[in-house]
C-alpha cells in the first residue's frame, strides 16, 4: 500500500491539546528525542523521559519546564541494553495507561572493535532493536489500557537502502560500525510494521507507526541549555548544510505527528517532505525490504528467541 499525500493540514507549531494523556519517550534527554519530548509537553500531556543517564534526564526536564510553563515532565531510568532491567522500568512508570511510546533511543558507535551488551548481544543491535522489542512486551498492557495507544518507532532513511542478514544479526561475520547501525535501524522499522500487522490481527486498538527524522545536524539545532548550547561558530559552519539538512528540532516533527495526529493509521511511514531528508512531516510509501512480511516475521521470531519475550503474547 502506498501513502503519498498527507490526509489533512498539519501545523507543527500549533499541536492539538492532549491533556490527560501519558507519553513515554526513550532517549528523551538529548538530540531528536529531547525535541520530541519538548514539543509534546506543550500539548498539556504528561511526558516521561526514559533515559540511561538520570543526570542528563534531569537536565532535559529542567530545560523543558523552562520553555514550557507548567509542563508535566518526569523521568525514569532506562537501559535498553540491559534486558533484565526493562520490566522494572515499565513498573517505574506507575501509570494505569500509556497513550503512546516513542521508541527513539539509540546508540551509534563510530569505530571498531565490536562491542557487546551484558546479555552478550552486539551493542547497537541490542540497544536500538532488541531493547525496544522487549520493552514493548512489558508496555503492551499499559498501551492496551489506553483508548487508542500508539507505538511510534523511529527508524532511519538510510535503512531503506540496506538489507538485513538474518544469519548474522549480531554482526559476527560482518562488523562495520555504520552498516551495523543502519541494520539495527532497519530491524527497528521491520519490527514496527510487523507489530502493526499483529496488532490488527489481534483486533487491538493500539497502533504501530514507523517514522524517520531525515537528516539532522547539531549545528542547525537551536540551543537548549543546560542540555546543549550551540556556539556561534557552529551556527555559521552549519548554514550551508541548511540547504539540504535540518535541525533536530525539525527532525522531531514526524514522530510528534505520529503520536498526536488523529488521522494517522497503523502501518504507516512518516518522514520529512523534501526528498525524505528535510521539511514538514508527510506520509511515505512502504516498499522494498520494509514491506516484506516474511522477512519481518522471521526477524520477530529471532528477536523473541534472543530476548525470551514476545510482545505478541500481550496484544489485545
Amino acid at each position: 500500500m502506498s501513502f503519498l499525500h498527507s490526509p489533512a493540514p498539519w501545523d507543527v507549531r500549533r499541536l492539538p491539546r492532549a491533556e490527560g494523556k501519558n507519553f513515554l519517550v526513550t532517549g528523551g534527554n538529548a538530540g531528536i528525542g529531547y525535541f520530541v519530548a519538548e514539543q509534546m509537553a506543550g500539548t498539556g500531556a504528561t511526558v516521561v523521559l526514559a533515559c540511561r543517564d538520570t543526570a542528563k534526564a534531569e537536565a532535559a526536564r529542567v530545560s523543558i519546564r523552562a520553555r514550557v510553563p507548567g509542563a508535566r515532565v518526569r523521568h525514569i531510568r532506562l537501559d535498553l541494553a540491559d534486558l533484565l532491567s526493562l520490566k522494572a522500568c515499565a513498573d517505574a512508570l506507575a501509570l494505569e495507561r500509556l497513550d503512546a511510546v516513542v521508541c527513539n533511543a539509540g546508540v551509534l558507535l563510530d569505530e571498531p572493535p565490536r562491542r557487546e551488551s551484558g546479555d552478550g548481544n552486539e551493542l547497537m543491535f541490542a540497544t536500538n532493536h532488541l531493547g525496544h522489542f522487549a520493552l514493548i512486551s512489558w508496555l503492551a498492557p499499559l498501551l492496551a489500557a489506553a483508548p487508542a495507544g500508539r507505538v511510534v518507532t523511529t527508524g532511519s532513511f538510510t535503512a531503506k537502502s540496506e538489507s538485513l542478514d538474518l544469519d548474522d544479526l549480531q554482526s559476527m561475520r560482518d562488523y562495520r560500525p555504520k552498516r551495523t547501525y543502519v541494520r539495527s535501524k532497519l530491524a527497528q522499522m521491520l519490527f514496527g510494521f510487523e507489530l502493526d500487522r499483529r496488532l490488527r490481527a489481534a483486533g487491538s486498538t493500539t497502533l504501530s507507526v514507523v517514522t524517520h527524522p531525515g537528516g539532522a545536524l547539531d549545528s542547525l539545532t537551536p540551543s537548549r541549555p543546560p542540555v546543549r548550547v550551540r556556539t556561534a561558530g557552529e551556527r555559521l559552519r552549519g548554514l550551508p548544510a541548511g540547504l539540504l539538512l535540518q535541525s533536530k528540532e525539525a527532525a522531531a516533527w514526524p514522530a510528534v505527528r505520529a503520536v498526536l495526529d488523529p488521522s494517522v493509521r497503523g502501518g504507516q511511514l512518516w518522514g520529512p517532505r523534501v526528498f525524505g531528508i528535510r521539511g514538514l512531516p508527510t506520509l511515505e510509501p512502504v516498499r522494498g525490504h520494509l514491506a516484506d512480511p516474511v522477512l519481518a516475521a522471521r526477524l520477530w521470531a529471532a528477536s523473541a528467541d534472543l530476548t525470551g519475550l514476545d510482545p505478541g503474547a500481550n496484544l489485545r
